[in-house]
This record gives structure tokens, sequence and C-alpha cells, in this order.
């Protein structure tokens, strides 16, 4: 099969239903798992077990760095990729022979759904890609009607390591904000992940504070009201797949379940 691939600027030579794939991006990693293909994953990234600890496929590198005689010695027919920070990795790795395929980082629900579908096209799970894409959507969107009016306004801080950022309304985590029934302050803003700008968050007065990170750099949305003296109410999230608001695979549904019951709490 010989696809156009927009990110590579060139055609991926790939297999109509390949039995042997490398994934090294842990949203299309968990996606494969949901479609039924485990036995197919032959290699994963780093952090592909937080989603999947029930895969045994190797480790074959992370979202920036891979073992190349690995992979190659793993001999697989589809090594899949996200764009953004991993698309120089996946030219790099097109242009040495392998079989890649890069799919666009998503910037909403409906770009994972997307994603989702092109997943079944180059694996040849159609029909299972569709069904649950539907089911995804549908998940949002129960999620959504039964949202409280009004909506809390709320806050989204997100420490990628030592890294933070606000969620503006160019990603996925405003869709997960919105279907968990809250407004998200910077949801008018045209981008993903802003600068952060203390001043600005007080000036549009959220009602909730909800803050992310990582376990290399853990956060505690205490100790950071604590420092700024804030007195909003606050929501602690995680890396854990039923928790995580940076993940694009299907546990983002259990994700916005659970952030669902936390706003009804706080």
């Amino acid at each position: 099969m010989k696809i156009y691939c927009d990110p590579l600027g060139d055609y991926a030579t790939l297999a109509p239903r390949p039995r042997r794939i490398i994934s090294l991006a842990a949203g299309l990693t968990e996606s494969l798992v949901s479609l039924g293909l485990q036995d197919r994953i032959v290699g994963i990234s780093a952090y592909c077990p937080r989603y999947v600890p029930q895969l045994a496929a190797p480790t074959v590198g992370d979202y920036l760095k891979v073992d190349a005689d690995q992979i190659r010695a793993l001999q697989p027919d589809l090594l899949l990729l996200n764009t953004g920070i991993q698309r120089t990795l996946a030219q790099k790795l097109h242009q040495s022979g392998f079989p890649v395929y890069a799919l666009p980082l998503p910037n909403s629900l409906h770009g994972i759904l997307e994603n989702l579908t092109a997943l079944g096209a180059l694996t040849g799970e159609m029909l299972a890609a569709r069904a649950l894409a539907q089911r995804w959507n549908e998940h949002f969107l129960r999620l959504s009607a039964a949202a409280p009016q009004p909506k809390p306004r709320i806050y989204a801080e997100l420490w990628f390591g030592r890294h933070v950022r606000m969620a503006g309304g160019l990603t996925f985590v405003q869709d997960i904000l919105h279907a968990a029934g809250a407004e998200n302050i910077f949801a008018d803003v045209a981008s993903g992940y802003l600068e952060l700008d203390l001043a600005e968050v007080e000036r549009r007065q959220p009602d909730v504070f909800l803050c992310f990170s990582e376990p290399e750099y853990p956060v505690q949305a205490s100790d950071l009201q604590r420092e700024r003296g804030w007195n909003f109410r606050a929501i602690q999230a995680d890396v854990s797949p039923a928790h995580n608001l940076i993940h694009d695979g299907p546990s983002m549904m259990e994700a916005a379940s659970w952030l669902a019951q936390r706003l009804q709490e706080v």
C-alpha cells in the first residue's frame, strides 16, 4: 500500500494489513490495544506502559530518541508517530527506509477521532476504528449534556515537567474541560498552550483551579494556592490514565468522567 503522508512530504510504502507494528506515541498505542490489535504490537515508547501495562512489547525509545538497530531487528511493517515534537524523528526514520506513518498532533477531540479513523485505515481495521470513534464521541456528548448550568469557570494549569502552560482553546484539553461541565477561562484564545500569566488568570476570575503535573516533577495545587494567595476551589490531576488531561488515547473518556465527578464535589 502506497499512501501519501503530508508530515513526511512523501509517500509511505506500507503493508496493507501490518502484522508487526511499532508505536512511539502512547495515545496511538492505547488505541491499537482498544481495537484488539495488541498481538500485532512489537515495540513501544517508554511512555506507553502507563496506558497499556499489559503489553509485553519491548521499549525501543521515547518521543525523541530511538534505538534504530533495535527497531531494525524487530522488522516492523508499520512504524507510528505523531507530528509536533516527533516530526523530525519521523522524517529521519522515513529517510532511513523504515515504514513510517506520522499522524497529525490533534488540536481537538475531532482531530483525535480523525486520527483514529486513519489508524483503522492503516491497520485494515476500519469498522472497529469507526465503532470506537462513535463510542468515544457519544461518551463526550452524554457528559456534556449532563453538565450543570451555569458551568463553573475553570483555569487549567499544565506542568510538562518543569515547563508550565495554561490551556487555551486550541487543544483537546479544551474538549475535556467542556465535556466535563466546565467553562475554560481561556477558551477564546486561539492557542493550545499559553505562557503562564497569573495576573491574567486572576483578571478572568475562575471558580476552579485545575492543576496537572507529571511524576518527574510533581506540583501540588494546594502549594501553588498558598504561594499565590488564591482561594479558588482546587482539583489535582496526574498522569494515571483515569486522570490524565494531556493524553489523547481512549482513556481520555475516563479522565473526562473523573473530572465531571470532581467538579460536582468541589
